[in-house]
């Protein structure tokens, strides 16, 4: 994919994210962050620029933020699935912001894993490139943040901070991800330190053990800079881009340097990784579906209790079942099933009324249990083995009945002529509301690993 197409996929509302990472404080990395978007946009007036960050000490927010401009929403909500489009503020310098938030750190428990960032970023309708901030750490947001990345840009101002970028690189290992994403570049480096023999700088040090390790590094670098560290702190307590206020330094010229070389290795990424992801989503969902259908196909369309049929729009439906080889499944009433069970099993009366207190303890409490059925032959006859077990596959009780008291549940588990499969029959509970959503993926998975522990316990 050329560079116009690349464009185009970007333009189409899937991000080339951009991540500014490093554990270590003060190396500069907000200050690269917002001004490589400020030369990015520079240099590609066309391309929209976008930044946020996942750090609260809303630097961002001071750079680009017009005056009289008063967010309802931040970076927060980007979390709890509000589209990232609808949360971008128009900016100075052409930038786009996402406001930042004091609330981060109540979501970090409420966020599951370190890809849903890529997952939000994949539907976020944000075009262009997206840049974003981190915190000097690698904590939930942080590694969300790595691994969404098309590129991953490690300030290193010395060797403490050199140290920790093993700790990014050992991420992205133990998650099999590409490292290829992972540039350094040493910053603030003051040229006046001089050393004798080979590595004559700081920058020339810093890349030689860079690349003894292993790391890729960028060819530019940024400097210390007087004037630079003036655009950050001064008396009007506003923040100043490098483009427009330091000109005549050596850092504008390396910021320039490093922003064509971002836009270049864009130009030579197929395709974004937040368009990849949407693929893989959209390619996932089409798979889900086709499986939950599948699963639902090959349910009976009559309670096996009864024989009338099990009509899933009725609340009537409180049980699933499914024996342990897969060939028959089906949904069960809740009266027919649990009428059985005290009949048969716990020796109830039949004529008990239906508003009995006994009665409806014991029903109550028997939908917070599974039940597993299976013949067992011995030279009297086969019995069927009753066990119960909690919802997390903890066993209960247990005990043997003879086959005709629990003939109902026969037919699931007939083999050739009079004989029984070497299987048992799992009956589990679930919501009358939505009795299907138990033949979803994560909750048959669930309920295919209960299955599994019984199996282990009674096989």
């Amino acid at each position: 994919m050329g560079m116009a197409s690349l464009y185009d996929a970007a333009m189409k509302n899937y991000p080339y994210v951009i991540t500014i990472s490093s554990e270590k404080g003060g190396v500069g990395k907000t200050t690269l962050a917002t001004n490589l978007a400020i030369f990015l946009k520079a240099l590609h007036e066309n391309l929209p620029v976008s930044i946020f960050s996942f750090d609260n000490h809303f630097t961002i927010d001071k750079m680009f933020a017009i005056k009289g401009q008063k967010p309802e929403r931040d970076v927060a909500d980007l979390l709890m699935e509000t589209p990232g489009h609808d949360l971008l503020c128009t900016g100075q310098y052409g930038v786009n912001y996402i406001p930042s938030s004091t609330a981060l750190s109540g979501l970090k428990g409420a966020i599951k894993g370190p890809m849903v960032l890529a997952r939000l970023l994949a539907t976020s309708q944000i075009p262009g490139i997206l840049i974003i901030d981190t915190r000097p750490d690698l904590d939930i947001l942080t590694q969300n943040a790595l691994f969404a990345a098309d590129q991953v840009i490690i300030p290193i101002k010395d060797m403490a901070s050199m140290e920790n970028c093993r700790n990014i690189f050992d991420l992205f290992d133990k998650r099999g991800m590409d490292k290829k994403s992972l540039a350094l570049i040493p910053c603030l480096v003051d040229e006046r330190v001089k050393y004798d023999g080979m590595f004559s700088d700081q920058k020339t040090l810093l890349k030689a053990y860079a690349i003894n390790r292993g790391y890729r590094c960028h060819d530019t670098y940024i400097s210390k800079s007087p004037k630079v560290e003036g655009l950050n702190t001064n008396p009007d307590g506003k923040i100043y881009p490098i483009l427009t206020h330091a000109r005549n330094t050596d850092v504008f010229g390396q910021f320039t340097q490093l922003a064509r070389t971002v836009l270049k290795e864009m130009k030579a990424t197929a395709e974004p990784r937040s368009l990849l992801f949407h693929q893989w989503t959209t390619a996932e969902d089409a798979r889900k579906k086709d499986e939950f259908f599948a699963r639902l196909s090959g349910v009976k369309s009559h309670c096996i209790m009864c024989g009338s049929p099990a009509d899933r729009a009725q609340s009537g439906i409180a049980y699933f079942y499914e024996t342990s080889d897969g060939s028959d499944a089906g949904f069960m009433e809740e009266s027919c099933f649990s009428q059985f069970l005290l009949s048969s099993i716990y020796n109830m009366p039949e004529g008990m009324a239906s508003d009995d207190p006994v009665r409806l303890m014991l029903q109550d409490t028997l939908k917070e249990s599974a039940f597993a059925f299976k013949p067992v032959s011995a030279e009297g006859g086969t019995s069927i083995e009753c066990h119960r077990f909690d919802l997390s596959g903890a066993p209960m009780s247990g005990k043997a009945y003879p086959l005709g008291r629990l003939s109902p549940l026969l037919e699931t588990l007939k083999g050739y002529g009079e004989t029984m499969r070497d299987a048992f029959l799992l009956v589990h509970p679930i919501t009358a509301v939505n009795p299907e959503a138990i033949l979803m993926e994560e909750n048959y998975r669930e309920f295919s690993r209960l299955k599994r522990r019984i199996a282990e316990q009674i096989s």
